[in-house]
C-alpha cells in the first residue's frame, strides 16, 4: 500500500509499461512493435489484455482508407481530365 506521497506502482510488466510510455511519447510503431513481441510471448492474461488494447488504441481507423481512395480517385479523375484537355 502507497503512503502519503507515494504512488503505486502501475500494474503489468515492465515491458507493458515500457510500451506504454513509448505510445505516449509519439512512438507509436515502436509501442505497436513491443506489444506485438510481449503478445508473441507467453504473457499473463492482464499484459495480454493491456497489449491488446494497446494495439486496439494505435491502430489505423478503417474510414482513413476509404477516405485515402475516395481522394486517389478524385486526383487520378482530375489528372485524366487535364490530360485530355491539354493532349
Amino acid at each position: 500500500m502507497a503512503k502519503g506521497g507515494q504512488t503505486p506502482p502501475a500494474p503489468g510488466s515492465p515491458e507493458l509499461r515500457a510500451a506504454w510510455a513509448r505510445k505516449e511519447a509519439g512512438d507509436v510503431a515502436g509501442a505497436r512493435r513491443d506489444a506485438e513481441r510481449l503478445l508473441s510471448g507467453t504473457p499473463s492474461p492482464e499484459d495480454r489484455a493491456e497489449a491488446e488494447e494497446l494495439l486496439r488504441r494505435t491502430a489505423t481507423p478503417r474510414g482513413l482508407y476509404a477516405f485515402a481512395l475516395v481522394g486517389a480517385a478524385v486526383f487520378v479523375l482530375l489528372l485524366l481530365l487535364a490530360l485530355t484537355r491539354y493532349a
